[in-house]
């Protein structure tokens, strides 16, 4: 049987990984602070985020290790949130390369989290693997903190993969597709801001997918783009969404408009303004396969 270590198990990504490698028959553990939110099946195992403990006993001789934690960046970027952001992001992932140069058995992989946020505001042309252009801005910056923190802790024997992860979609309350529909039953679901900024997407069973695949294939290393080959403008993102709720129209909602909205819910409008063109060139050259190449496929697709 193979086995995963999942840290950050309890959050969204990490239950769509956790179902998808139990139904493939691996061993899973969940590495959290706390069991709630885990699914059944997943092994549960305490850490503080912090510091190395006994904690560390589940990395020995297991396949894969995969790191999500980090604090959610849906949120209002004050100096607070902005150092939580960043700090839950690179000081977790040290702590774990700490935890890993102790393993007399170390994980074969370890699968990191990043983002394609990484990437600059694009409406010229798409960013792949191999000529994306970083951008700037905080987002970027804690991507690629990020990013020197996982790589910049080297292990022999350890394979390492940074994925750099457009917005999954899933049928999970309180996760993009879900809110953006409940937008959309409330009338509110027209093009937002301009409407020509690229959304990039991959459904969540894709991301399974595609996490399961750079584990098992031997040579991939280094950074992917994970994200579906066939992003959408916003206006289409939300044309399909009111499809999907049988709703036909849907007021558009300015950039002001964003900013009051976001003020109030406490999150931040580049989230939504901003263009995120981004092709996964590496998945695809390597050989790859989507089984939801087009966010039509989305609703009637199996998911995770």
């Amino acid at each position: 049987m193979k086995s995963i270590v999942i840290v950050g198990a309890n959050g969204f990504l990490g239950r769509v990984l956790s179902r998808y490698f139990l139904d493939q028959g691996w061993s899973v553990v969940g590495i959290a602070r706390e069991p709630y939110g885990l699914i059944e099946g997943v092994d549960f195992v305490y850490w503080d985020g912090k510091h190395v403990g006994e904690w560390t006993e589940a990395l020995e001789w297991v396949d894969v290790l995969v790191n999500l934690a980090g604090r959610s960046v849906n949120c209002r970027y004050s100096e607070k949130n902005r150092k939580a952001i960043i700090d839950s992001r690179v000081e977790t992932t040290k702590l774990l390369g700490d935890a890993v140069s102790k393993c007399k058995g170390p994980p074969k992989v370890w699968i990191n989290s990043s983002t394609a946020t990484i990437y600059r505001h694009a409406e010229d042309r798409p960013q792949g693997d191999l000529d994306g252009e970083i951008g700037s801005g905080f987002s970027v910056e804690v991507a690629k903190a990020w990013e020197e923190a996982f790589f910049g802790q080297a292990r022999v024997g350890v394979r390492q993969v940074a994925i750099r992860s457009a917005i999954v979609m899933g049928n999970e309350p309180e996760t993009v597709w879900t809110v953006l529909q409940k937008l959309a039953r409330l009338g509110l679901g027209g093009k937002m801001g301009s409407g020509k900024q690229m959304v990039s997407w991959i459904t969540d069973l894709d991301f399974a997918r595609a996490v399961e695949w750079l584990a098992k294939n031997p040579n991939a290393d280094g950074t992917y783009n994970v994200s579906a080959p066939n992003p959408v403008t916003n206006t289409e993102l939300m044309k399909l969404i009111r499809k999907s709720v049988e709703c036909r129209f849907g007021l558009p909602a300015t950039k002001w408009m964003l900013e009051v909205g976001a003020f109030f819910m406490r999150t931040e409008t580049e989230l939504i303004l901003k263009s995120r063109w981004v092709i996964p060139t590496r998945l695809l050259e390597e050989g790859f396969e989507f089984k939801n190449e087009e966010l039509e496929q989305r609703a009637g697709g199996r998911h995770v």
